[in-house]
């Protein structure tokens, strides 16, 4: 039963509880809940203050420097730079919290093995990893784009859009990141080549700070896949305007197909990993 709890019955003898998915995914909600609303300030920096920091260096400061002109649309570089680096954060954020946290939860606290071991499946499990990712990303694209409204960062109301579109870069590139930690069984050392040759350059030349067109041609197309790049074009189509429809639909499409190839992937490999 969806979304619903059942008793199920053996003669007279109770069998247990079989809960629905949603249930049991939002179960998983509720732990991470527990846990947040608690130790939130632990967090503050990485999640929320990191990214206004970045927009107040680049967008302010570096940004004084930078003439409006072709490569910024005619736009104040404040305005060019605000969408990305909150692309940009969410992506951090979600990849940060999905790789080291995740491993944990097999490896070292061995919490999804507790968890798993009640009626709240492998996939269940996931679920829930990746709906509280996707509401603790957006709580943290809320808080920058307020701080972000102070500085004068925002054009138009467009600004609104950008959230969606950050958290769906975020889990688009989070959930990878769950798949290759279900496969992990030493330290995680790979996280940290993850980290160092493509997380960052994933935000430096996806055209978060500059257009793609300025990277010799050679290597453009590795800006093309990266899915940073199309959640920076949709923030900044959203907000900034100039993108189509059909590139729009395009951009969707390639984060859709990203997230949704990789839970399944995931969910494979977390069933592989838990259950016995």
């Amino acid at each position: 039963m969806a979304g619903a709890t059942a008793r199920v019955e053996t003669g007279s003898r109770s069998a247990g509880w079989v809960l629905g998915s949603w249930r049991a995914a939002w179960l998983r909600v509720e732990a991470h809940w527990t846990w947040y609303r608690r130790y939130w300030q632990s967090s503050l920096y990485s999640s929320g203050l990191q990214p206004v920091l970045f927009l107040a260096a680049m967008g302010l400061g570096f940004g004084s420097q930078v003439e409006a002109g072709p490569a910024t649309g005619g736009l104040a570089y404040l305005h060019y730079v605000a969408p990305a680096l909150l692309v940009a954060g969410a992506v951090q954020n979600a990849i940060g919290e999905l790789s080291y946290p995740v491993l944990s939860g097999f490896k070292w606290q061995q919490d999804y093995y507790a968890v798993t071991a009640t009626p709240v499946t492998a996939g269940q499990l996931l679920g829930g990893q990746i709906i509280w990712i996707a509401l603790r990303v957006g709580i943290a694209c809320v808080v920058y784009a307020i701080i972000a409204l102070l500085f004068g960062a925002w054009l138009n109301a467009g600004a609104l859009l950008v959230i969606p579109v950050g958290v769906l870069a975020a889990v688009a590139c989070g959930v990878p990141i769950m798949a290759v930690a279900a496969t992990t069984y030493n330290e995680g050392e790979r996280f940290a080549a993850i980290f160092r040759f493509l997380v960052m350059p994933m935000i430096l030349f996806s055209g978060t700070f500059f257009p793609i067109e300025q990277i010799p041609g050679a290597v453009r197309w590795l800006a093309w896949i990266s899915p940073v790049w199309h959640g920076t074009e949709l923030a900044r189509g959203v907000t900034l305007g100039g993108l189509g429809i059909g590139p729009a639909l395009g951009h969707l499409a390639f984060l859709g197909a990203l997230f949704g190839v990789s839970a399944v992937l995931a969910r494979r490999y977390f069933y592989r990993r838990l259950v016995v």
